[in-house]
C-alpha cells in the first residue's frame, strides 16, 4: 500500500496493511542526525519514509517584511502579519513578539478592507510540482495552513487576544471567521486552477499545560463557527480534516467533533493528553495522529519507549482511526540512533 492509501485508510477508520507514518524533527535534531548518519541531501521524510506532505497559500496580511536588527545570534523583523518577532539562528524555539501593527478592532477592520485573496497568493508553478511529486511518491496531500486563535494570536499578540475574546468577542469572531474565508477561496482557487487534495490539515494551538487557553463555551461561541466553515468546504469534495492543537484540548473534544474535525493531532503526553483513553471515549467519532512521549524517546533506558510503543500504538491501532506522530515534535536529545529504533518498533507494532 502507499502512503496515501495508509492515511485515508486511518482516516476513514479501516485497518490497512499498517498505521502511516509522519514525524516532525527540530531543525537542531536534524543538525544533529547529520553528525550522526543521517545522509546528506537526504531528509528526513525521505530517510524514515514520511508519509504526509501538502501546501497552502499566502494567508498573511500581506505587510511588508523588514528587517530592524540582526546579529550572530538573532534577527529582529517585522512580518508579513505586521508582527514584530525576535527569531534565534542557533536554537529551536518560539520566536519572541516584541510588537505587533493591529492592537484594536479600528485597526483590524481598516487593514482588513485592503485583504483580498487573488492568484498571487499561490505559488502555482511550485505547489503543482509538490503535488506531482507527493503522488509519484504516493503521499498524502493535504490542504495546509494555520487559522482561527493560533493564527490571530501571531497577528495581534496572545494576551490581547484573550482579552478581547471575553471583552471585545464580535471583533474576534470577525478575525477568526475572516481566516476561513480566506481559506476557503484560496482553496477553491487552487482546486479549479487544477490541485488535487486529498484533505486540509490546519493548525490552531488551543491549549497549554493544564487545559484549553478559554472555556468550551467560549470556543463554541467564537471559534466553532469558523471551525465548522472550512470542514464543511472540505467535507463537499469529501476531504478529511486534521487539526493541530498543542497542549491539553481535551475539555474541547466534543466540539472539535461538532465543528466537523475528522482526526486530531498531536496528542501531548506532558500536557496531559492521553491517546489510550482519549481512542477509547472518543475512537468511533474521531481518528488520532501522535501521542507518543518524546520524552520516552530520549530516556537513556530503551525499554522505556519499547513499552510507550508497544502498549499506544498496540490499543491506538485496533480499527484503523490512528496515523504515528510524536507528541509533538522531536527535540534535539533524541539521538539518530535512538530515532531509528523507534521507526522500527513503530514499524513492528504498528502492522496489522
Amino acid at each position: 500500500m502507499t502512503g496515501r492509501e495508509r492515511v485515508l485508510a486511518a482516516l476513514n477508520h479501516r485497518e490497512a496493511d499498517r498505521i502511516p507514518i509522519h514525524d516532525s524533527p527540530w531543525a537542531t535534531t536534524i543538525a544533529r542526525w547529520r553528525q550522526e548518519g543521517l545522509p546528506p541531501n537526504v531528509s528526513p521524510a525521505q530517510y524514515f519514509g514520511y508519509e504526509l506532505s501538502g501546501v497552502g497559500a499566502d494567508l498573511s496580511l500581506g505587510m511588508e517584511p523588514k528587517v530592524v536588527e540582526e546579529t550572530d545570534e538573532y534577527t529582529i523583523a517585522w512580518n508579513s502579519n505586521g508582527a514584530l518577532r525576535k527569531n534565534f539562528k542557533h536554537s529551536t524555539s518560539t520566536p519572541e513578539c516584541i510588537d505587533f501593527t493591529i492592537k484594536s478592532a479600528d485597526d483590524w477592520f481598516a487593514w482588513k478592507e485592503q485583504l483580498s485573496v487573488g492568484r498571487d497568493r499561490i505559488n502555482w508553478e511550485g505547489g503543482l510540482r509538490a503535488m506531482r511529486a507527493a503522488r509519484e511518491q504516493g503521499l498524502w496531500f493535504p490542504y495546509r495552513a494555520a487559522t482561527g486563535y493560533d493564527k490571530t494570536q501571531g497577528v495581534i499578540g496572545s494576551e490581547r487576544l484573550l482579552m478581547a475574546m471575553a471583552q471585545e468577542p464580535e471583533w474576534i469572531a470577525d478575525i477568526f471567521m475572516t481566516w476561513s474565508d480566506m481559506i476557503v477561496e484560496s482553496a477553491q482557487m487552487m482546486i479549479d486552477g487544477g490541485f488535487e487534495f486529498d484533505g486540509a490539515f490546519f493548525y490552531d494551538d488551543m491549549g497549554y499545560r493544564n487545559g484549553p487557553l478559554f472555556s468550551p463555551q467560549m470556543y463554541r461561541d467564537l471559534c466553532q463557527p469558523a471551525h465548522a466553515k472550512i470542514c464543511d468546504f472540505f467535507h463537499r469534495y469529501g476531504l478529511k480534516v486534521i487539526l493541530h492543537s498543542c497542549g491539553n484540548v481535551a475539555a474541547l473534544i466534543p466540539d472539535l467533533i461538532d465543528a466537523g474535525f475528522d482526526c486530531l493531532e498531536p496528542l501531548e503526553v506532558k500536557a496531559g493528553m492521553d491517546l489510550v483513553a482519549l481512542k477509547e471515549r472518543y475512537g468511533d467519532r474521531l481518528a488520532f495522529m501522535g501521542g507518543i512521549d518524546v520524552r520516552a524517546m530520549a530516556d537513556d533506558d530503551p525499554r522505556v519507549i519499547e513499552e510507550e510503543i508497544a502498549t499506544k500504538i498496540g490499543l491506538a491501532k485496533r480499527g484503523g482511526g490512528y496515523i504515528y506522530h510524536s507528541d509533538h515534535s522531536v527535540p534535539d536529545n533524541v539521538s539518530f540512533e535512538r530515532y531509528e529504533y523507534v521507526m522500527e518498533l513503530v514499524r513492528k507494532h504498528g502492522q496489522y
